[in-house]
């Protein structure tokens, strides 16, 4: 059967007037694109699949990429840069290094991209709200339950994962002021840094136990730096090592289970990626969002690792 001319020119514009819309509504859709501090560990995972879950909700496209650890502060510059180029409508970042980042996002201001700061916030008053952890409250909290399974006093040392982000900053600062504060019994003898590398963190733990061998306690300020502690730990044979974690995945649970690992604290890792993305869409329609957004954060040991309200931020 042959089409006449009128039916298919009319044909012809009709598809064009559908490709037209196709390309209009892509062109549209909200992007926001989410720079991590890597995918080195299940957290980000975790913090992927809340971005991901909102994105879907609402209706935007979200990527997410990060270095491969969180070491490569140069990468994640970069990683920035290359994301503010495309235009983004927002734009959520963790940085790694809460000074480096400053002229590239005071770039964003100036284009009039909003920024969301998540799991770790930066060193200016740019981004339009932080989704994160109260990381000081948190880690006074681990401080609290060490003090309380070392018998209120002792040596403790703690592994942190750096001394540039907030988190790290900030993880490093609570544990050690609440211990100044309330436990004068209690000698902090070490503080170092494994860059969230678990081969690391082992080396500098096990380096940190021969020196103090009458250490009681370590802390390992995030998933990371937590694994080192109980390698070395189990390495050196101090099953009476006290250990406190931070952050959750396999192998911490596995240890907080089978008693290697004391306990931990556990983020909310999938709702500091969703609440990102929801803050990053309200911002870039010129939405109000508050400041700072508190995702929460709770004590987890094998007496409640089970419970719904842990089971529900836990994440493999």
């Amino acid at each position: 059967m042959m089409l006449n001319r009128r039916t298919l020119m009319g044909a012809l514009a009709a598809g064009t007037l559908l490709a037209s819309s196709t390309l209009a509504f892509a062109q549209d859709k909200i992007y926001i694109p989410m720079i991590s501090k890597g995918f080195q560990h299940q957290f980000w995972q975790a913090v992927k699949a809340g971005a991901d879950k909102a994105a879907a909700e609402l209706g935007v496209e979200v990527t997410f990429e990060g270095p491969d650890t969180e070491a490569q502060v140069d990468r994640q510059i970069d990683m920035l840069s290359a994301a503010l180029a495309k235009k983004p409508a927002a734009i959520g970042f963790a940085a790694l290094d809460s000074q480096a980042a400053i002229p590239l996002l005071k770039q964003a201001q100036e284009a009039g991209i909003p920024v969301i700061a998540f799991d770790s916030g930066v060193d200016s008053d740019i981004p339009a709200a932080t989704a994160s952890t109260d990381n000081l409250a948190a880690a006074a909290l681990a401080a609290d339950k060490m003090a309380e399974l070392i018998g209120g006093a002792g040596k403790v040392a703690l592994v942190v994962h750096d001394q540039t982000s907030r988190t790290g900053i900030d993880r490093r600062d609570g544990f050690v002021n609440q211990i100044a504060a309330k436990y004068p019994d209690i000698e902090i003898v070490d503080i170092q840094y494994g860059a969230g590398d678990q081969l690391q963190s082992t080396e500098i733990a096990k380096a940190i136990l021969t020196a103090h061998p009458d250490l009681k306690g370590m802390f390992g300020a995030n998933e990371g730096s937590a694994i080192g502690v109980l390698n070395a730990k189990k390495e050196s044979g101090r099953s009476d090592l006290i250990v406190i974690g931070y952050d959750s995945g396999a192998a911490q649970k596995a240890a907080i289970i089978e008693g290697s690992m004391n306990g931990a604290i556990t983020q909310n890792p999938v709702g500091i990626g969703y609440e990102t993305v929801k803050a990053a869409v309200a911002a870039s329609k010129g939405e109000a969002v508050e400041k700072n957004i508190d995702t929460g954060f709770f004590y987890y040991d094998k007496t409640n690792i089970d419970a719904p309200e842990i089971a529900a931020v836990l994440y493999d």
